[in-house]
Order: structure tokens, then sequence, then C-alpha cells
């Protein structure tokens, strides 16, 4: 685990980010580090923000396994600990997506638990979220299994875990433990 940049605080001000904090021990039966670093230094609004990305998410007309599965390789190529984690904790906690395919989704490519449409999704959004640009053909590719407003929900989705992950690397935020982020092999 990392230590973050800017020592997370405890005991914020004002009623409304004190509420939040007892919501979140509650529910993840601690504050998330980005919560307590991140969040409790910025005005409200920035955590309204935040909160509005989950209700914008519930607007896509995409499959929540295919949101979840997205949300986990964009987390994963930007290398945001933080959210592969936190991603992975409410998939399995909602039942959205196996713990197999989880642990799968680096092998996307070639496992056969994976849809030609997820894959054709999968190769498109680590295009831009690596190379910052698409190759015409995984383009023309996508376009075979979604249609327009699928694909701007898969932009939509990559452009919103970027602002997670990059606030988290700008602060040195990792994971936090809500669930292993690789199974553990035994030799």
């Amino acid at each position: 685990m990392s230590t973050p940049f800017l020592s997370p605080i405890e005991k914020p001000r004002g009623l409304a980010l004190r509420l939040v904090f007892a919501v979140c021990r509650r529910q993840f039966g601690k504050v998330p580090t980005p919560f307590a670093v991140f969040s409790a230094r910025m005005p409200f609004a920035f955590l309204g923000f935040y909160t509005k990305i989950s209700r914008l998410d519930r607007r896509l007309t995409l499959p929540a396994e295919t949101v979840v599965l997205v949300r986990e390789t964009v987390a994963g190529a930007n290398g945001c600990l933080f959210c592969q984690d936190v991603t992975r904790w409410y998939a399995l906690r909602k039942g959205v997506v196996s713990t197999q395919r989880l642990d799968a989704l680096p092998e996307y490519r070639t496992s056969g638990l994976f849809s030609e449409a997820e894959r054709a999704a999968l190769d498109y959004v680590r295009e831009v979220a690596e190379d910052r640009h698409v190759r015409p053909e995984t383009f023309a590719r996508l376009a075979r299994h979604y249609g327009e407003r699928q694909i701007c929900d898969l932009v939509w989705l990559v452009a919103s875990e970027h602002v997670y992950n990059i606030s988290n690397h700008a602060l040195n935020i990792g994971s936090d433990g809500f669930c292993e982020l690789r199974p553990v092999s035994v030799a």
C-alpha cells in the first residue's frame, strides 16, 4: 500500500462531509483514501461531481458488465490500483461480473470468456487509454458491434475513468485493499 503525498483527513470540517464520511465507513468499513485525501480538501461540489459520474453511468446504454470491464481495463492501463480495487469490489458485491472474468481480463483477447463485441470494445478503450488515439481498423471493428450512442458511452467511460486515475496518481493514492486485485497462485 502506498503512502499518499498528503495525509488523510480523519475529521473533516462541515456537516455534509462528516455525513459522507459516516456513510463511507458504513458502506466500505473505512473512508476511501481519495475522499480523505482529495475530496476532503476540495469544495464540497467536487465530491458531488464524483458522485454524479456514478449516477451518469446508470444512464449508459451499455450493459453493466461491459461498463465494469471497461472501467477495470482503463484503470489497469493507467495503473490506478485504487480504481482497480474499488471497481472489483463493486462488481463482486453487486454480482455484475464474475471473479473468473475479472481475473481473465488481462487475457481478454484470447480468453473464451469474452465475446467478440467485448474484445472489440476492450481493444478500443485500451488504445484510447494507452495511445491517446485509435486506429481506423480498431474503430471499424468496434462499429460492427456497437451503435453510435454506445460508442459515445465507451468514450465517456474512458474519459471519466481518467479523471479518477489521474487524481489518484497525482496524490500517490494506491489500493485501499477492499479486495484482492489478482488471484494468488499456489506453487
